[in-house]
């Protein structure tokens, strides 16, 4: 039990700053299994919404969409898209989880385009979707990635959903809560924070078997640090029953690891 692969050590990591009785946006897939694992382990009272309209569901499996009915089973309500987002923009949710292709040093993602011509791209991108208002509004963003230099660049090539954008202050001058923004980055090496002077990106744990400069290598800017780097807590063997027996139990996030 004590064995783990890198989906498992970031999904378990990632559910430990889930708190109880707090509202989390997630989409499909690692954030909706880090929720699941917090609310059997220790957040029993933590809610989940979902972009599609599900408010605090009771998921009686992991749902393949975020429009999928098991997103509204026994929830408090089945609302819309709009409603989702407005209690984002009247403060009521607590923690998203996003992705994307790219993340700068301030936080900020990409998930529209890769090169620097919009209109003709290396690489198209899905885009935003509901990620641009979930990073807007909700008070902390937290990001699961694998980390290499082509996703941590030291700017993205086009921003799709704000972070700390040009550093301190800057969320402010756009119109932007000042009270929100980027909290962890947990990757497939390191949990990642932010400083509190610059925003700027800043080590704080490594994962058991990783060095620093390892993370270093993997991340196209340079990385602030804490004074004390700790390394990442390893998967509890109840972290793992919960998310084989009960989340994953067919595997198909942890079989990817």
């Amino acid at each position: 039990m004590s064995e783990y692969n890198k989906m498992e050590l970031m999904i378990c990591v990632a559910s430990r700053f889930l708190e109880n009785g707090k509202l989390v946006a997630v989409g499909t897939g690692a954030p909706c299994a880090a929720a699941m694992v917090a609310q059997e382990l220790h957040a029993p009272q933590l809610m989940l919404f979902f972009e599609a309209g599900g408010f605090a569901p009771l998921l009686p499996t992991m749902p393949i969409s975020v429009g999928d009915s098991r997103t509204f089973y026994k929830g408090l309500m089945a609302a819309n898209m709009m409603e989702v987002m407005a209690s984002g923009a009247r403060g009521f949710i607590d923690y998203c989880f996003l992705g994307g292709a790219q993340i700068d040093m301030f936080g900020n993602l990409n998930s529209t385009v890769i090169g620097d011509d919009y209109n003709h791209p290396k690489i198209r991108l899905p885009g935003s979707g509901g990620a641009n208002d979930f990073a807007s509004y909700a008070w902390r963003t937290l990001v699961i990635t694998p980390q290499d230099k082509r996703r941590f660049v030291k700017k993205v090539d086009f921003l799709t959903t704000p972070g700390y954008l040009t550093g301190k202050g800057a969320r402010q001058r756009a119109g932007l809560p000042a009270h929100c923004g980027p909290y962890k980055i947990i990757t497939d090496l390191a949990v990642l924070g932010f400083d509190e002077e610059t925003c700027r990106m800043r080590l704080e744990s490594i994962h058991p078997g990783v060095s620093i400069e390892e993370v270093r290598e993997k991340t196209g800017f340079e990385l602030l640090e804490m004074f004390a780097i700790s390394e990442t807590p390893s998967p509890t063997a109840e972290e793992l029953r919960v998310l084989r027996e009960k989340v994953d139990p067919h595997r198909y996030l942890i079989g990817r690891g």
